[in-house]
């Protein structure tokens, strides 16, 4: 008997059997981990990676708040900033911060939730019955057993295992009436020489502007980068190392406009290129510039990230990060770069004090979009802007509909055009519940808060970290109800939800006389 228990143990502890497992480490992951915890479920938070939070610990030190209006930062999220507040001293929410300051405040979060977080290892296969999961298998053999799933991931890989409906790229104008949807060309075409000497585009060019139709639906999502984190301070430095594979040629189009620049005594400068944000503790932060001929963003590269396997993912990582450095590397060495904006960029140097085991370099690509689940409800442009009242908010969203470029296009030989940019005023609108429940045909123990049921066009005001910790928020909650329960995700009673929501003060509702407009902020023209 005594042998028969020990047994069973053994086979319960190699299921790893828990009330909800949580995939994906992110900040939407981490929230619905903490607050389904203090509910009293078991909870595991599985993270691929060996670091939680996201881009928020990897580059992005903002909450984007710049660009919303900051009443409807509530629950868990504000909760998070009033502690990067404490931390700094600044006597209320705070959001700036550092990459290693709010890897600290999560994992002490996490810890006094008393939430189990496995490190390392990836979602291999799912287990079904019917149209419930019963476990997942991870990539190092673990197998998990729970009673409600959540996919908090940027990619939605435990989403897409399940066999749930999702998409990928730009939905047409045509299909929701969406007037930013498809392809959309910049109107200002740029002068750079496109074509190599035997007429094939150059690398970075994607394709010729006859070929694409404003529009139409397109395959792939906006464009990816890392948030480089450096320092002008050389007390305070490394030095940026080169790439593992540099080809000059990459950036064959930045060096014909430099020249052509050089020619016409145009003066140029390194931010004519690059974005650096000003952040703490002399620290600064890169990221693609809209406006740039040529940018930290990789136009291209994304294109067959959402989809790829792990192994191909792991190419494509190492071939942006190949591609970010060699562009830093260029502009630093090439004969081409003007000498001034040679030494802008050898004045720069990695900030020693972030991402210290990672050779100072970020740990995570900014995977801005991939796939987007096709759920209970479709969030669409008209939602975001028109329609914002929803009898199921779970909580709210204001940002700016922000759309990075996707590719560069060929005009003719010497022309080019930015393709994809969306550049809309933000409005707060209320984030249907049914936006994060699967249909319940395809899977009634899942929810997805992170690549949630929005189009592309309006996924541009949820994928932001902040954002992204409210619906975490409610999904947490919301699976604490389905496991207490015995309910189906669609089946959460609404009021009960809502009521806990706003009980931890989540801004689920209007409030009367506040603005619902973004229109006292500032930002360029409207795309």
């Amino acid at each position: 008997m005594k042998s028969l228990i020990f047994a069973c143990l053994i086979c319960v502890t190699h299921l790893n059997a828990a009330d909800i497992v949580v995939y994906g480490g992110v900040p939407c992951g981490i929230a619905a981990s903490i607050v389904a915890a203090r509910e009293g479920a078991k909870v595991v938070l599985i993270e691929p990676t060996k670091h939680v939070g996201g881009l928020s610990t990897s580059g992005i030190n903002t909450a984007e708040s710049e660009h919303m209006l900051k009443w409807t930062i509530g629950g868990f999220a504000d909760e998070f900033y009033r502690r990067l507040g404490a931390h700094y001293q600044t006597g209320g929410p705070e959001y700036f911060f550092e990459s290693s300051v709010a890897e600290k405040i999560y994992l002490e979060m996490l810890r006094e939730a008393g939430v189990e977080v496995r490190f390392g290892a990836s979602v291999d296969t799912v287990e079904k019955d019917g149209a419930s999961i019963t476990a997942i298998t991870l990539t190092d053999g673990s197998k998990l057993e729970a009673k409600v799933f959540i996919d908090a991931g940027y990619e939605g890989d435990l989403m897409a295992r399940t066999g749930v409906k999702y998409v990928v790229g730009r939905e047409a104008k045509a299909e929701f009436g969406e007037e930013a949807a498809g392809v959309r060309f910049d109107k200002t075409a740029r002068q750079a020489r496109t074509v190599d000497e035997i007429g094939a585009l150059l690398p970075g060019i994607s394709a010729w502007a006859k070929d694409l139709h404003e529009g139409d639906a397109h395959r792939a999502p906006m464009n990816y980068n890392f948030r480089l984190t450096v320092a002008k301070d050389p007390k305070l430095q490394v030095p940026i190392p080169a790439p593992k594979h540099y080809d000059e040629k990459r950036y064959a189009l930045l060096a014909s406009w430099l020249r052509d620049q050089t020619q016409q005594k145009k003066p140029v400068k390194l931010a004519d290129i690059i974005d650096l944000y000003g952040r703490r503790n002399g620290k600064f932060e890169l990221n693609n510039k809209q406006s740039a001929i040529y940018s930290l963003g990789h136009f291209g590269g994304q294109f067959d990230w959402p989809n790829a396997t792990y192994e191909e993912r792991a190419r494509f990582y190492q071939d942006h990060m190949d591609y970010t450095l060699g562009l830093l590397h260029f502009l630093a060495t090439d004969a081409a770069v003007p000498a001034n904006v040679q030494e802008e960029m050898k004045a720069l140097g990695l900030h020693k004090d972030e991402f210290t085991d990672n050779g100072s370099l970020p740990y995570q690509l900014y995977v801005r979009e991939a796939r987007r689940m096709r759920g209970e409800y479709v969030v669409t442009q008209q939602d975001v802007q028109e329609e914002r009242r929803k009898p199921d908010s779970i909580g709210m969203s204001s940002h700016f509909i922000d759309c990075h470029h996707v590719q560069r296009v060929a005009l003719n030989e010497n022309e080019f055009v930015n393709e994809g940019r969306i550049w809309r005023i933000g409005y707060a609108y209320q984030i249907p519940y049914r936006a994060l429940t699967p249909k319940a045909a395809e899977c009634t123990n899942l929810l997805v808060p992170g690549a949630a049921s929005y189009t592309h066009v309006a996924f541009c005001t949820l994928r932001l970290e902040s954002v992204w910790m409210i619906t975490g928020h409610a999904a947490g909650i919301a699976a604490a109800l389905a496991v207490k329960d015995g309910a189906t995700v669609q089946n959460v009673p609404l009021t009960q939800l809502q009521d806990k929501l706003r009980a931890q003060k989540q801004v689920v509702d209007f409030i009367p006389g506040l603005p619902e407009k973004c229109e006292h902020l500032n930002g360029p023209p409207e795309f």
